[in-house]
């Protein structure tokens, strides 16, 4: 950054310090405070240098009214990290911070309270709150900024962590880059809700940047656990280009274009195969849950059941979870079952061992409310029926088989019928399962239809029941009772269902056309809604033309994949390969715009052109795509309080907010700096 960009800054800094835009007391029967507090006075100075090193140096920073200190595991961090984390403590309308650990000479630090500082009455944050001292005699004032954001999701990704390490700290990685892991950050920033981080004090140097969301708040990278983001290569802020920074008033801090861009993934390559926890949720089930995918399971034994007894389960597609069920009575299961599992289990080294760890799965019958209800109510009619000579019969109990299956309704030909079952099925006559259409209205005898049922291959207890349905029949289905068997030894009853077929013209038909330049790569189409839940996905797409039948009426994105091994699922980064995740990006039309919304009856065409989606991205197509997304995010935001503001139709008083704090807080309107930003390839 510039100078006259610091200089910028800065004033606008010191305008923001001590501006105290109203008062914060609320009179009575007035209107409730929305104002955060302001600062007073700093003892020492901010930015002050020759700050001693040893001793326990104390900061005291005063408010114009009591505040409170709120999440401080989560918001407070130092920059560098200090061993020994300061303490804060309230005292008068101030702040009492107690540096506990023995500092580095010359060097600068941040104090960081994110939005830890809340006034004492309403709870208004202090956003973006910094202290900055240097125990040498000048403070590092250089500055990047950067933007977090899923790589598969391709969404923002907020609070997380920036770690630049000086570029000779560190050896360069050839084939593999253990920097995280070995070495310790000399500056460290965090990104803002909106995944945009601004990185301050840096030297004129170049240094190495990673960034990673930490996950249980130990400011620790854990592979596995926390996600991760890399950029090959060194960035030296003097040489980086200028950018703009303002202060976001409706979000309340500072932001910025970025000149660094990550791509966060989940690096799975780490994670330990351990026996993570073990639960016994239902009297026939037990679940088992493991630190990584495809735990190698030598036995499980129990001491009171049989192995043929026992059904072992994969309930996701990593096989990370393991489903137990017990396929015995109940009244031949204990309370709490024990038992064993031997697996390879990964020791303190890393390395797999087979190891036997001990099972204790306890369960107890807890009534709802529901059941305590009834129980009472038949207790009193017993207790009624006794004392008047009366003999008193229990009432047949309902028929503890449970399962999900709309009984009338639409079927959409292409989701069939679902059906989920509390237990999985040990016996199912699938052969006395009928399904009988005729013409809506008419009188013709009902003919026999095929019907197939397939058991989930992730889920024994879902299956799907599938014919060949036709528009404008009426269905019944028929499951006789007694067909199905559950583990539990629990018998269906009677099941009978009545169903149409969805009629066409209620949804949308969304047709892809395809084009690419690269025959080999395969992509992989997803239709998704607004919020980008996958509605149906299409594989091993190539140049060509594909459709999405029966869509919801309503807002779509495309998300493409760009499938570059061809094995039909998005595959996540390696960061000590120094192997980016496969890139997914959300389609959009030459105006910006990617939400779409269809209508009934309805077929939406849309071209996309691989080659411009995946096309090198550079940060001023980062900053194109983040200006599009903030405009239709204030776009959606006025119309929803132009919605409100009719609704209320009363609500004319002006609602006028301020902010202080100081670093980038402070400032009451949206303020751009005046830096130009540009762009950079990468």
């Amino acid at each position: 950054m510039t100078t006259a960009a610091t200089a910028v800054i800065l004033l606008l800094f010191a305008a923001a310090l001590f501006t105290k835009c109203a008062s914060t007391m609320t009179p009575t029967g007035g209107p409730k405070d929305t104002l955060p507090p302001v600062i007073v006075a700093m003892t020492p100075d901010n930015f002050s240098t020759e700050f001693p090193t040893v001793n326990h140096p104390k900061i005291y920073v005063e408010f114009d009214e009591y505040v409170q200190i709120k999440d401080q595991q989560k918001e407070f961090f130092t920059s560098p990290a200090m061993k020994k984390k300061p303490t804060l403590t309230r005292r008068g309308r101030g702040v009492v911070i107690t540096i506990k650990d023995t500092l580095r000479e010359n060097t600068t630090y941040a104090l960081n309270f994110g939005s830890s500082i809340q006034d004492n009455n309403e709870g208004n944050p202090l956003h973006s709150m910094r202290y900055v001292f240097s125990t040498g005699h000048q403070i590092d004032s250089m500055y990047m900024s950067g933007y977090t954001a899923d790589s598969y999701k391709a969404d923002s990704v907020g609070k997380t962590f920036i770690w630049f390490f000086p570029a000779d700290s560190v050896p360069e990685p050839a084939e593999w880059d253990s920097t995280m892991f070995n070495h310790k950050p000399a500056v460290i920033a965090r990104a803002e809700n909106n995944g945009i981080f601004i990185a301050q004090n840096l030297k004129p140097i170049p240094y190495r940047v990673y960034a990673f969301e930490d996950t249980n708040n130990n400011m620790e990278y854990e592979p596995s656990v926390d996600r991760i983001g890399f950029i090959e290569g060194t960035y030296n802020p003097a040489e980086m280009p200028e950018f703009s920074i303002w202060f976001d008033s409706l979000r309340h801090y500072p932001s910025a274009d970025p000149q660094l861009y990550f791509r966060m993934f989940t690096d799975r390559k780490f994670a330990r195969h351990t026996l993570a926890q073990s639960e016994r949720p239902n009297r026939h089930q037990a679940m088992l849950y493991f630190g990584a995918p495809e735990p190698e399971i030598i036995s499980i034994d129990f001491d009171s059941i049989p192995r043929r007894r026992v059904i072992v389960e994969a309930q996701s597609r990593g096989r990370d979870t393991l489903a137990l069920w017990f396929d015995m009575p109940g009244e031949e299961l204990p309370d709490t079952i024990k038992g064993s599992i031997t697996y390879m289990k990964h020791d303190s080294i890393n390395n797999l061992v087979e190891t036997t760890d001990m099972l204790r799965l306890a369960w107890r019958k807890v009534e709802t409310k529901e059941e305590e209800k009834e129980r009472e109510r038949l207790e009193k009619e017993r207790e009624k029926a006794l004392k008047a000579g009366e003999e008193w019969v229990e009432p047949q109990k309902p028929n503890p088989f449970a399962y999900k299956l709309s009984s009338s309704g639409e079927i959409n030909p292409l989701k069939h019928l679902d059906m989920t079952l509390d237990y999985p099925l040990v016996e199912f006559d699938t052969l006395s399962v009928t399904l009988t259409s005729k013409q809506q209205q008419s009188e013709d005898t009902p003919r026999k239809r095929a019907v197939r049922l397939l058991r989930d291959t992730l889920d024994s207890r879902k299956w799907r029941i599938e014919s060949d349905w036709t528009v404008g029949d009426e269905y019944a289905l028929t499951i006789p009772s007694g067909a199905m068997r559950n583990v539990a030894g629990e018998s269906n009853d009677s099941i009978v269902g009545q169903y149409t077929v969805a009629d066409p013209d209620k949804y949308a038909t969304v047709k892809i056309n395809v084009r690419s330049s690269k025959p080999q790569m395969r992509y992989i189409l997803q239709l998704t809604n607004s919020s980008g839940a996958v509605q149906q996905e299409l594989r091993d797409a190539v140049a060509g033309t594909y459709e999405f039948k029966y869509v919801t009426v309503g807002d779509v994105m495309v998300r493409v994949v760009e499938d570059a091994n061809g094995n039909g699922e998005w595959d996540t980064g390696d960061m000590v390969l120094m192997r980016q995740p496969e890139r997914t990006e959300i389609y959009k039309n030459s105006n910006g715009e990617e939400l779409f919304t269809t209508k009934a009856n309805w077929e939406f065409e849309l071209d996309i052109d691989m080659d411009e989606v995946f096309r090198p991205i550079t940060m001023q197509s980062v900053m194109d795509m983040l200006e599009d997304r903030e405009q239709a995010r204030l776009k959606k935001l006025a119309e929803e309080q132009a919605k409100k503001s009719k609704e209320k139709e009363k609500d004319d008083g002006r609602n006028n907010q301020s902010n202080s704090g100081f670093g980038f807080g402070g400032m009451s309107n949206t303020m751009r700096s005046g830096i130009n930003a540009t762009g950079q390839q990468r």
